[in-house]
C-alpha cells in the first residue's frame, strides 16, 4: 500500500497557498476579520489523525484578539444588513460557485484534517452546496415580513461537519442579512474552513473566522452584547456553559448538543434490511450528531438481531482513506478512517474496557489488524468496531454519546422497558423503532424522546426543507432547518419579541 500520488499533506497544502494566498502563507494560516486577513494569533502544532503527519495549526488568538474581531463584524453587520436581497442572493450564489470550483480540495482537507473517507468528504461539500443553492431559491417568501438580527451571528461549532452544518449555516446567515462570526472548531477543519471562507469573503461576504481556545473567548463569542444570536453544536457539558452565559442577556442562541440515540427493534422480522441498515449506521465511524450508538431490542429477537448485526458489522472497511495498492487505483471505498484524534481513541478504548470489567458483555471486537493501512503508519487514532451487550449503569457508554464505532446493545421484555431504555439520555435528536405492525410504532413513537423518530429506517439531520431539533437535553434554543433556519437569523419587522419554535427555558414550542 501507499499515499495515493497527488494526495500528500505538502501538496494539498500548496494548492491552498495556489488558491488563497491572501489566507495561506508558506509557514501558518490567517486568522479573517475586518474585512483583512491578518497574521495574528499564536499558532499551535497539530497533526493529521489520518497517520499523525504535522499539518497547519490554529493560529490562537487571546481574549482582546477575538474583541477586535467582533467589532469588526459589527461594523460588517451594520453594512450588509441593509443590502438589498438580490444583491446578497448574487453574492451567496458566487460564493457557492467559487467552492463548488474548488470541490475536491475541500474534500481532501477534509480527509487530512478530521479523516473523512473521500466519498463521505465530497458529500459533505455537495450536501452544504446544494442546500445553499436551494436556499438561495426560496430566501425571498422567508424573509418577507422579517429583517436582519440586530447584530452578527456568532458560530460555534463542532469539528465533524465544518461544511454541511458550519459553512451552510454561515451562508444562509449571511443570505438573511447578517453579518457571521465562526470560531475554528478546535479538533480540525482549520484549513477546509479557512479556504471556503476565503472564497466567500472575495465575493463579498462578511465572514469573520477565527481559532482560539473556548475558555478564552467565550466571554467575547458568546456573552458579548453586540452579538444578535449565538448558534452552538457540541457536547452537553461545552453546551451547558454557553446556556449560562447566556441565561441573562435574553439573547437568539441555537445550541444543538448531544443525546443518545437509539434504535429499537420490537415484533419486528426484516433482518435483512436491518443488516444494511446497521452497516450503514458506521458511516464516518459514528461521529455524528444522528448516529446510533444503542439498540434496544426485545429479548425473544435477540438470536436473530445478533446474526444479522454480526453479518452486518463483520463487513465494514475501515482504515487509511488515502491509501492504495496501485498508484491508477481510485481512492478505497471505505465505512470510515480514523477518529478525530488519538486521545479520542485512547478515552474510547479505556471507556470499553472499563465497562467490561464491571460486567458488559463485549459480543463484538475486531482487530485494527484487519484495516486498510500503509506499512508501518501511526495507527494510534483508529478504534475498531466494537460491541457490547449490557453495559453497566456506572459507565459512560450506558448514557452518554461515544462518538465512536462502539455499540451497545440493552435487551428489554416489556414495551415499558423498550421506552425506558431508549430514553436513557433525557432526550436525543433522533430514534428509530424498527416494528412490523403501524399500529404498535403509532402508539410507541410519540413517548420516545427525540426530535425525529423513524419507522423501520434511520432518520438523519435532513437537508433543504427538512426542520431539525432536539427533545429534553439534546437541544436549547431555536430549532433550525427549512424556514426555521431562516427564522432563527432573523426578527419580525415589528420588533416584538417572538414565540420560536424550539426549547427554550420558559417553553417548548414543537413546529
Amino acid at each position: 500500500m501507499r499515499l495515493k500520488p497527488g494526495t500528500s499533506w505538502r501538496e494539498t497544502y500548496e494548492q491552498c497557498c495556489s488558491v488563497a494566498p491572501e489566507a495561506f502563507h508558506d509557514d501558518r494560516v490567517l486568522n479573517h476579520w475586518g474585512g483583512i486577513w491578518h497574521r495574528d494569533g499564536r499558532p499551535v502544532p497539530a497533526f493529521s489523525p489520518l497517520d499523525g503527519t504535522a499539518i497547519a495549526g490554529l493560529p490562537r488568538l487571546d481574549r482582546a484578539g477575538a474583541g477586535r474581531a467582533v467589532a469588526g463584524a459589527v461594523e460588517e453587520h451594520n453594512r450588509w444588513r441593509y443590502l438589498p436581497l438580490a444583491e446578497r442572493k448574487a453574492m451567496v450564489s458566487a460564493a457557492v460557485e467559487s467552492m463548488a470550483a474548488h470541490r475536491d480540495l475541500l474534500a481532501l482537507l477534509l480527509v487530512w484534517e478530521i479523516g473523512k473517507p473521500w466519498k463521505t468528504a465530497r458529500a459533505d461539500v455537495d450536501r452544504c452546496l446544494d442546500g445553499v443553492r436551494w436556499y438561495v431559491g426560496e430566501i425571498d417568501r422567508m424573509v418577507e415580513g422579517r429583517v436582519p438580527l440586530p447584530g452578527p451571528v456568532s458560530n460555534i461549532a463542532s469539528w465533524n461537519y465544518p461544511m454541511s452544518v458550519l459553512m451552510h449555516a454561515m451562508l444562509i446567515q449571511a443570505l438573511a442579512g447578517n453579518a457571521v462570526i465562526a470560531k475554528t472548531p478546535t479538533d480540525g477543519g482549520l484549513c477546509c474552513l479557512t479556504l471556503a471562507c476565503a472564497l466567500a469573503v472575495r465575493e463579498g461576504l462578511p465572514f469573520t473566522l477565527v481559532s482560539g481556545g473556548g475558555a478564552e473567548l467565550s466571554p467575547v463569542l458568546v456573552a458579548g452584547r453586540s452579538l444578535g444570536c449565538v448558534s452552538f453544536v457540541g457536547g452537553r457539558d461545552a453546551g451547558a456553559k454557553v446556556v449560562t452565559s447566556l441565561a441573562d442577556l435574553g439573547r437568539r442562541h441555537v445550541l444543538e448538543q448531544e443525546g443518545l440515540n437509539c434504535w429499537g427493534v420490537w415484533e419486528y422480522g426484516d433482518w435483512d434490511l436491518l443488516t444494511r441498515q446497521i452497516r450503514a449506521s458506521f458511516d464516518y465511524a459514528k461521529q455524528r450528531c444522528t448516529a446510533y450508538p444503542r439498540f434496544v431490542v426485545q429479548r425473544s429477537l435477540f438470536p436473530e438481531f445478533l446474526a444479522a448485526y454480526l453479518q452486518a458489522v463483520g463487513s465494514l472497511r475501515f482504515g487509511h482513506p488515502l491509501a492504495v495498492a496501485d498508484p491508477d487505483d481510485p481512492l478505497p471505498e471505505l465505512d470510515f478512517g480514523p477518529l478525530v484524534n488519538a486521545s479520542k481513541a485512547k478515552e474510547l478504548a479505556d471507556q470499553v474496557d472499563e465497562a467490561v470489567a464491571r460486567g458488559g458483555v463485549p459480543i463484538h471486537r475486531a482487530s485494527l489488524e484487519s484495516g486498510h493501512f500503509l506499512p508501518g503508519q501511526d495507527i494510534s487514532a483508529y478504534f475498531a468496531p466494537t460491541a457490547l451487550l449490557n453495559p453497566p449503569p456506572s459507565s459512560p457508554l450506558h448514557h452518554a454519546e461515544p462518538f465512536g464505532p462502539v455499540d451497545t446493545i440493552v435487551l428489554v421484555d416489556t414495551e415499558a422497558e423498550l421506552l425506558a431504555a431508549m430514553n436513557a439520555s433525557n432526550g436525543a435528536l433522533v430514534a428509530t423503532l424498527s416494528c412490523e405492525r403501524e399500529e404498535t410504532f403509532g402508539r410507541l413513537a410519540p413517548e420516545i424522546r427525540a426530535f425525529k423518530v423513524g419507522h423501520n429506517r434511520p432518520r438523519s439531520r435532513g437537508d433543504r426543507e427538512e426542520l431539525f431539533g432536539g427533545l429534553g437535553a439534546s437541544w436549547r434554543g431555536a430549532f433550525v432547518g427549512g424556514d426555521l433556519l431562516v427564522r432563527a437569523a432573523t426578527s419580525g419587522q415589528d420588533g416584538e419579541a417572538e414565540r420560536l419554535p424550539g426549547n427554550f427555558p420558559h417553553y417548548t414550542l414543537l413546529p
